[in-house]
């Protein structure tokens, strides 16, 4: 093999004499010295000053990323792949280099013949993109491959489909410590992910595509993180290589945007919403939602909103109650009002085919066309049938939507809404003109046009989405332990992808499952104290067993911590509202991985179960039956709230006791926010 190096000699001497990039979020190279390619050692290596790219001469092409001389991450088997007639090829030798014009152009062969490899590399400060094509054969995907190893823990993705349950009962923290499969990973998906994933060694990894992927890390415990966009077109990533994750996450924000503003009120921060869901599922009428609002307000379970979820309608789409279970909805939303709650209704843009409003929005071209015949509309099967989708992308369907939302809530009395399902589904065709991204922000537009009570929607993957600050609420969970504990690590993955304004699924879980036992239901509702939002269904006092219709009733201790946890959220308040200012300044999340705000601190990249909430408060709550726990404070002088003695970090407090009123807090005595947080927690 020859690497024609010596040919291109001239263009590197003069390239090394000039700035060759312009500036971006972090500065521009060094005027002086600037990034530069050189040959040695078997290897052509791309120096940008704060690391390096390495790339071997001999052997399948790979790509090896350094900083401070330690490498950050490599490429793993078959590192760039592309699929051709059905058959997976790979990159194979390097057969050639360039630089020119702040650019390392590389020439592969591969294992399909006549095609080869084209990649190009172009390095800025604290990053390089790194775009490929196939040539010479036609290819429907594009992959890169990575070993995971190489860059340590991997952190990221969003809501992680996984053979284990998830993104329902179980959420990989890190990812590499489980298995993640997740094809149709999708800006049309209906779970929150983002085409990004950050390390412990601090690099970090962004598809910037708009093409469905499929994704996996450590599927079949094979330690590679495999990341294909179904795409013959261009690959398009950026590769971080940053001094910490957070910084590799403040980056990432600096491309796709961070939060404008936050689309929920302080009340909303500060009290929960209370929704019907969980507690009745679909089996529910005007009676019960009133005594579950009575319910709550006699036993003193504070709330901004009473929230009534699916199964209203007379069919879904009509945007009209059944007259059966709803006699009289205008006097339900004004008993719900006096007693101190605002009303909000669930609603989506899908229609049922045996909705009246079906075939007038197919008559009115208001409805998404199908992919595989534009001449006629999609439909799409979900939970409640098969539907068709209101195109937001048609100013007019638009319009007649909007008119049916506001008739209903002014006839109602209804304050806000939580939006469900999708905006666009990939069975369908974007209109003319539009991709699928595009829904993303035509939804993110519909949406911020009302008060949505803290329940939030489920937009990302992209600018608009990142802007809006809205808040983020999971998909559903069981109502088991391991649910809790997804509940918690899915928060965590959320928050560290873009979506700062979290809160876990209703508070002991939402999945049509049996109800949570005492234990679970009293577990989370403490950790969701620490947390940005509380968003609660199940009622401590009673609920209904989905699975056999029979009323389950809790105990008074059950309610009396409950309310506690409500309490203990709402006069950290202030706190928390000091986050929410602070990260519309910086972008940061609030509810964070303990290695954000402790990068050196190694233990803390495996921790599972603790978070910081802002920079000064350690949450550390009880997520087992257990009756304690161990609990590791990184470095610093903590103030243990529940014992009130300060503890010196690093160390692991080792079986703390914890029965069921207690749950662990510490306050970092020298981090900002610190008082405000000891007055509210003392």
């Amino acid at each position: 093999m020859r690497i024609p190096s010596r040919t291109f000699g001239p263009l590197l001497t003069a390239a090394l004499a000039v700035a060759l990039l312009p500036a971006t979020a972090h500065g521009s190279p060094d005027p002086d010295t600037g990034p530069a390619v050189h040959e040695s050692g078997g290897r052509v290596v791309l120096d940008a000053g704060d690391y390096t790219v390495s790339v071997p001469t001999k052997g399948d092409l790979s790509l090896s990323t350094a900083r401070s001389g330690r490498t950050v991450l490599s490429t793993g088997a078959d590192a760039l792949r592309f699929r051709s007639g059905g058959t997976w090829q790979h990159a194979t030798g390097l057969t050639g280099w360039r630089w020119q014009d702040g650019v390392l152009t590389l020439t592969a062969d591969t294992t399909a013949p006549g095609a080869r490899i084209e990649a190009r590399l172009t390095p800025a400060a604290d990053r390089y993109r790194l775009d490929w094509d196939v040539r010479g054969a036609a290819a429907d995907r594009l992959g890169l491959t990575y070993d995971l190893a190489s860059a340590g823990h991997w952190y990221g993705h969003g809501e992680t489909s996984t053979p284990s349950g998830g993104p329902y009962t179980d959420q990989p923290w890190p990812l590499d410590a489980g298995q993640v499969v997740h094809p149709g990973f999708s800006p049309a998906s209906y779970q929150m992910i983002d085409p990004f994933w950050y390390t412990q060694s601090a690099a970090g990894l962004y598809v910037d595509t708009g093409d469905p992927m499929d994704v996996s890390l450590n599927a079949g415990h094979d330690g590679l993180g495999r990341f294909t966009v179904n795409s013959g077109d261009t690959y398009r990533a950026t590769v971080f290589v940053e001094d910490t994750p957070r910084d590799v996450y403040r980056d990432y924000v600096g491309i796709v945007g961070k939060p404008l503003k936050s689309d929920a009120t302080d009340a909303q921060y500060a009290k929960p919403l209370w929704n019907s869901w969980a507690q009745f599922y679909t089996h529910v009428d005007q009676q019960k939602v009133l005594d579950y609002a009575r319910d709550l307000h006699d036993n003193g379970l504070d709330g901004h909103t009473v929230q009534l979820d699916d199964k209203w309608e007379s069919n879904y789409g009509n945007m009209t109650f059944d007259p059966k279970a709803y006699p009289d909805p205008r006097a339900m939303s004004d008993t719900i009002h006096d007693l101190g709650y605002d009303f909000g209704l669930w609603v989506t843009l899908w229609i049922n085919l045996d909705s009246a409003n079906y075939r007038y929005a197919a008559d009115h071209d208001y409805l998404l066309h199908d992919a595989a015949d534009p001449a006629k509309p999609c439909t799409v099967t979900w939970w409640n049938g098969t539907a068709g989708i209101v195109d937001l992308a048609n100013p007019e369907a638009k319009a007649w939507y909007q008119g049916n939302l506001k008739k209903l809530m002014d006839t109602y009395r209804v304050d806000g809404l939580k939006f469900d399902t999708r905006f666009f589904d990939d069975r369908c065709a974007p209109r003319a003109g539009h991709t699928r991204t595009d829904y993303q922000r035509l939804g993110t537009e519909l949406a911020d046009s009302y008060d949505l009570q803290g329940a939030g929607i489920r937009v990302h993957w992209g600018r608009p989405a990142h802007e809006a600050g809205f808040v983020t609420r999971q998909i559903d969970k069981g109502t088991g332990w391991n649910s809790l504990r997804a509940a918690v690590s899915q928060n965590l993955a959320l928050s560290t992808i873009g979506y700062p304004f979290v809160e876990t699924d209703m508070i002991g879980g939402s999945s049509s499952e049996p109800p949570p036992s005492k234990e679970v239901l009293v577990r989370w509702a403490q950790a969701a104290a620490y947390m940005p939002l509380m968003y609660s269904s199940t009622s401590p006092v009673d609920t209904i067993d989905a699975t056999t219709g029979r009323t389950v009733d809790y105990d008074q201790q059950t309610v009396d911590l409950y309310r506690a946890a409500i309490a203990r959220h709402e006069r950290l308040a202030p706190y928390i509202q000091d986050q929410v200012r602070q990260t519309l300044r910086t972008g940061d999340p609030i509810m964070r991985p303990l290695f954000f705000d402790f990068p050196r601190d190694g233990a803390s990249y495996t921790v599972t179960d603790e978070w910081m909430l802002g920079p000064a408060v350690l949450a550390a709550p009880n997520l087992t039956a257990s009756a304690a726990r161990d609990i590791h404070l990184p470095a610093g002088t903590w103030y243990d709230v529940r014992r009130g003695r300060a503890v010196k970090g690093p160390v692991t407090l080792r079986a703390y006791a914890t029965p069921l009123d207690v749950t662990p807090v510490f306050v970092n005595l020298r981090a900002p926010g610190a008082a405000k947080a000891l007055a509210a927690l003392r």
